[in-house]
Formats: C-alpha cells, structure tokens, sequence
C-alpha cells in the first residue's frame, strides 16, 4: 500500500471513529473523484454503522435525477461551482436521512479546463443537520498534478472537511 493510500485509510478511520462517537451518519455526494470518498470510507471495517450512502452523480442529468440540484442552476453557474455542490450536498442529506454530507465536483484534468475554472479546480461542500435546519459550508481548491493527484488531494481533503 502506496503511503498516500495509508494517509487516507487513516483519515476515513478517523472520520469513522468520529462520527460513531457522536452517533451520526455520513452520506457522499461526488463527481470529479467517482466514489473514492465512499470507497474510503467504506472500506473502515464497521463503516454500516456510520456510513449511510453514496451517490457518484458524475454528469449532469445524474445531479439533478439523483440529488434534485435544479436544471437552471447547472446551466447558469455550471457543475463546477459553489451553489451546484452547496445543492449536491443538501440533496445527499435530503435522499438518505444522514445527518452529515460531503459533495465535491471539480476538474480533475488532463483537459476540461475553460476560462475561470482551471483543470485542478475543485469545489466542496460539508453539509449537517442541525435540527430542521441544514447548514453547509463550501469552499474551491486549486490542486496542481495530474489527474489522480487531483482526485486524491480532493478525497484527502472532504475527509479532512468531516472531520473539522
């Protein structure tokens, strides 16, 4: 096992003691990194205790049917922003009963890049609930490499995100 694949065995580990102390439950929502947060996580001997569900809604349509992010704001901010992923994130807390969600889409390269969002450019979105409230908190990242170093830094960062 490569020691970056360590790191984030031992971030899911801590992501899952966390979340069983507090007894809570965790749903993913991701795009640009195609289930490697769900696959960290689940692969924490005992995750069915906290681990709730993970949606990879890569494309578009995906978004919308599966996590009810609205038509008009993919076509007005595209799926590489703020509001899509603060939507991706909320629509994971919606569809599973979790109490927690993360959401990221991004660019992960070698092209896709355009004015404005640079391959590398990655959005990610920590959602909770807080009674009937839902509070999210989103943040852009700029990670340099290639297309696996993005998507791992990515991954390496959500685990982080759940664990603040």
């Amino acid at each position: 096992m490569k020691a970056t694949d360590q790191h984030l065995s031992r971030l899911a580990a801590r992501v899952g003691r966390q979340l069983l102390a507090a007894q809570r439950v965790v749903a993913t929502a991701e795009s640009c990194t195609g289930g490697w947060i769900a696959k960290c996580l689940t692969d924490v001997p005992g995750s069915s205790r906290w681990f709730q569900e993970g949606f990879v809604t890569y494309g578009n349509a995906a978004k919308r049917k599966r996590l009810g992010v609205d038509e008009a704001l993919l076509l007005r901010d595209g799926a590489v922003s703020r509001r899509v992923v603060e939507a991706m994130a909320k629509g994971a807390l919606m569809r599973t009963g979790a109490a927690l969600a993360v959401a990221v889409s991004g660019i992960a390269g070698p092209d896709g890049g355009v004015p404005g969002k640079p391959v590398g450019m990655v959005w990610l979105c920590w959602a909770q609930r807080r009674g009937r409230a839902i509070h999210a908190r989103a943040e852009c990242r700029q990670f340099r490499g290639d297309r696996e170093a993005v998507r791992r830094k990515t991954v390496a960062v959500a685990l982080r995100g759940l664990l603040a």
